[in-house]
């Protein structure tokens, strides 16, 4: 969909969608983790600076995490209730560790592989037999996987994988330690300002939608059990400031930038911008609806299966809950 279009559509949608109200006690303690990337928490903050987790009933801890592993880990340990995340929530729920119950957009154009051509790296047939850093089992590591494949080389065989925490992967590549890094944005601000003769050789666009890739929320398991009403309040707070961030994509910009990003020039975070797939509340009803919301989600966990060798996985059909989406945004 051209995002001219979806603009406009935004823009109506926001002014039909009915959220019910609820009446709660005030201060629902709630703590979120997440990751600080525009395609993760840009529609939390916004949440957060129109008043709508208060008006919701809700009062929010938002805890930073750097990789949606260590979010997953974190809330199966019990010290998150929800979290905010890319391809990960493809992987641990899989295992049976949370429930997602709500998609913020698509990593469109997201995750990147950068290589330094005086390394002897010029072209995707050039990666054979070198060493590519990133963070395993990441929406970077799904691109890189799914990009090799297309490109008919072997990501098991023809590649050495190293497996490192972004910012000491991109550290890596930097120092040039290693000639290649599959990452996520903004970790391409730090490669293009360190490294001026890197080269990006491709990105995720060029595999969607058979390789769509969405971020999303998820809820630890007893928290989704017992606390349907709070994630339900958690939607009816994200689905304003989606429409929001749709309908005017300028002004959401301009203020993440000042009050949530301000180590990153509003050219970078306009950038980060375009690279994601986003949709109104209501046009995301109709992918809940439709199944296709799932198959993004089975597609991801088809490639965690092979990759993580998990057993007896759980299905996106089980492990994703449309329902209470479905409840405040109707299709």
């Amino acid at each position: 969909m051209k995002r001219r279009s979806f603009i406009k559509l935004a823009a109506s949608g926001a002014a039909t969608l009915a959220l019910p109200s609820l009446s709660f006690a005030a201060g629902d303690k709630i703590k979120i983790g997440y990751l600080h990337t525009l395609a993760v928490d840009g529609q939390m903050w916004l949440a957060d600076s129109q008043g709508l987790w208060k008006q919701q009933g809700l009062d929010p801890e938002f805890i930073q995490f750097q990789t949606g592993l260590e979010l997953f880990q974190a809330m199966s340990g019990g010290s998150i209730d929800v979290l905010t995340t890319g391809a990960v929530m493809s992987n641990f729920p899989a295992r049976g560790q949370g429930k997602v119950f709500l998609i913020n957009d698509i990593e469109f154009a997201t995750a990147q592989l950068w290589v330094h051509p005086d390394m002897g790296i010029n072209s995707w047939e050039d990666l054979k037999g070198k060493k590519i850093s990133t963070t395993a089992g990441t929406t970077a590591h799904v691109f890189l996987d799914t990009a090799l494949r297309a490109h008919h080389i072997d990501p098991k065989q023809d590649i050495q994988l190293v497996n490192q925490r972004m910012p000491d992967a991109v550290t890596a590549f930097i120092s040039k330690a290693v000639p290649a890094v599959a990452l996520w944005v903004p970790f391409n601000v730090a490669v293009r300002k360190n490294s001026p003769n890197a080269k990006m050789l491709g990105d995720a666009s060029a595999y969607y939608p058979e390789a769509a890739i969405v971020d999303g929320w998820a809820a630890r398991n007893d928290f989704y059990e017992k606390q349907q009403d709070a994630l339900t309040r958690v939607i009816q707070a994200w689905a304003p400031a989606n429409d929001y961030f749709v309908a005017n994509p300028e002004k959401a910009l301009a203020e993440l930038q000042s009050k949530r990003y301000p180590d990153v020039a509003l050219e970078e975070l306009t950038e980060q911008f375009h690279a994601q797939k986003m949709f109104t509340s209501k046009e995301w009803a109709q992918r809940y609806a439709d199944g296709t919301v799932t198959q993004w989600l089975q597609q991801v966990t088809d490639f965690f299966v092979d990759f993580a060798k998990i057993q007896n996985a759980v299905p996106a059909s089980q492990y994703f809950d449309p329902k209470l989406y479905l409840k405040v945004v109707k299709a």
